[in-house]
This record gives C-alpha cells, sequence and structure tokens, in this order.
C-alpha cells in the first residue's frame, strides 16, 4: 500500500495481512463485558458445562447461550456435547490475529509518542524558549475600556 507523504514523494507501507471477517467476529465478540467475562472463566476453569458457566451471571441461561454463540460464531469458544451436558472450552487462537492488529498499532503510538518527548525534552533546554525575568512594557497596568454606549434612539412605532 503507497501512502503520500506531505513533501511529495511516496513511502511504501507494508501491511500484515489480516482476514477483515475473523478479525471483525473477534472484536465483536470481545466488544460486550459478559463475553469477556465467560472467556476469562473459561481461561480459568476449562471444560465447564453451560449451566456451571452462566450461574454467577445475573442474566437468563439463554441470554448465556446467546452470548456463547456470538463466541462460537467468532471461534473463540468450542462446545462439545455428552449426553445431556454441553461443555465449553476457550479457543484462543483468533485472538492472536486481534493481537497482531493490535500490537502494529501499538508500535506506531509508541514510536509517535518517542519523538513527542523528544522534542519536548529538546523544546525544554533551548534557552531561546525560556521564559524571560523581566515583564514587557506593554504588559504592565493597561486596562481594557469597556466602549461607550452611545445615547438610545427614538423609538418608532408601527
Amino acid at each position: 500500500m503507497e501512502l503520500d507523504s506531505s513533501d511529495g514523494s511516496s513511502t511504501v507501507n507494508y501491511m500484515v495481512k489480516f482476514n477483515a471477517v475473523p478479525l471483525d467476529r473477534t472484536f465483536a465478540a470481545l466488544a460486550d463485558p459478559t463475553r469477556r467475562a465467560l472467556l476469562t472463566r473459561l481461561a480459568q476453569q476449562p471444560g465447564l458445562s453451560v449451566s456451571a458457566l452462566a450461574e454467577p451471571f445475573g442474566v437468563s441461561l439463554p441470554a448465556i447461550m446467546k452470548h456463547l454463540d456470538v463466541l462460537a460464531d467468532a471461534g473463540l469458544v468450542a462446545r462439545a456435547k455428552s449426553g445431556r451436558t454441553v461443555s465449553c472450552r476457550l479457543n484462543a487462537a483468533p485472538m492472536r490475529e486481534a493481537i497482531a492488529w493490535l500490537n502494529r498499532y501499538e508500535r506506531f503510538w509508541s514510536e509517535a509518542l518517542r519523538r513527542l518527548v523528544e522534542f519536548l525534552e529538546e523544546e525544554d533546554s533551548c534557552p531561546s524558549n525560556q521564559p524571560s525575568s523581566q515583564a514587557s512594557p506593554s504588559s504592565g497596568g493597561s486596562k481594557r475600556r469597556l466602549p461607550e454606549s452611545s445615547p438610545r434612539g427614538r423609538i418608532r412605532k408601527k
């Protein structure tokens, strides 16, 4: 992908190839706090049944099932049925692509912030930018005058 810089030259930006649909599903699944909490529980206790997984949440079992459907569609949760019991386990593989995408921008912002810090430190050390201890002659004692109002004119009736 080519980007034009402000000086007219072109720079090449090599992008990591991301498959947008799985990445979108991963971020959409992770956007909800209940789904993130479900993943946290599965990371701590793999293989929980759906009813055990739903137990601490103040929502209905059908609501938990809908959350699990979203997580399963994103590939973050795998379900297995044994008799009447459905157990769930975390599949963190889809998060690797999300982490790679986030890391790319983390490196960008870290570099931009590093350059900003260098610039500010350079500005602070430059003697011409140090505030003067003497006040300028125009800064003392002048007050802004309020505008004088003109006399009120005749009010016409229609």
